[in-house]
């Protein structure tokens, strides 16, 4: 059953300048999507779409069935999805503890730990993290939400190689073993490998297949 649906959206920017040109495409629970295309060609505006940050000039966004225009869309930032940017976008002044706390039913420093930071990294200022354990946090935040649906702008492009082969790894175990929809807009060819469906956002329209 479908999560998340796209059904013919369209949107240009101020008006004028259209981005995306009746794009549709289904979304499952227990999968990871990947979002390619080139820069400028409309990738992030769709993620925002899906999460509500924005809405479509024409067409619909669903979840679970339901036009989240009508559901109403803080709701559906607050209750269905849950976002990873590759700003990490955390509370500076926090601890990822604390951070992750603000989402987490769960004793966040499990999660934490799960991600692969120790109870001290856990309990010291999130500036005073790497770029790699900033985006864990980032990520366990969006983990510990109830939210069925991960929403991940870029998640490993401010990463090295090795970092971002396991926070690839990381989004796909969510999608396999905890059972989110997981969407990632990325310029990886190797992240995409591991998607379990690819989309190519091209001239303003969406194709997809399954893996590369």
């Amino acid at each position: 059953m479908n999560i998340m649906e796209i059904q013919n959206v369209q949107y240009a920017y101020d008006g004028k300048k259209k981005v995306l040109k009746g794009v549709s495409a289904q979304m499952e629970p227990g999968k990871m999507y990947a979002i390619l295309g080139p820069s400028g060609c409309g990738k992030t505006t769709l993620l925002s779409l899906l999460g509500g940050l924005d809405s479509p000039g024409s067409g619909q966004i669903l979840y679970q069935g339901e036009d989240i225009a009508k559901t109403g869309l803080a709701g559906h930032r607050r209750s269905h999805v849950a976002f990873i940017f590759q700003s990490y976008n955390l509370i500076d002044y926090l601890t990822p503890i604390e951070n992750v706390a603000l989402t987490s039913k769960l004793p966040p420093l499990l999660i934490l730990e799960q991600l692969g930071l120790t109870a001290e990294e856990a309990k010291r200022n999130v500036l005073k993290l790497s770029g790699g354990q900033q985006q864990r946090v980032a990520i366990a935040r969006a983990l510990a939400s109830d939210a069925q649906v991960i929403l991940a702008d870029e998640p490993t492009g401010n990463l090295d190689e090795d970092t971002a082969a396991e926070i690839t790894s990381i989004l796909k175990d969510s999608a396999h073993q905890a059972g989110k929809c997981v969407v990632v807009v990325t310029h990886s060819g190797e992240l995409a490998k591991e998607a379990d469906v690819v989309f190519r956002l091209r001239g303003g329209r969406l194709q997809g297949r399954a893996g590369v």
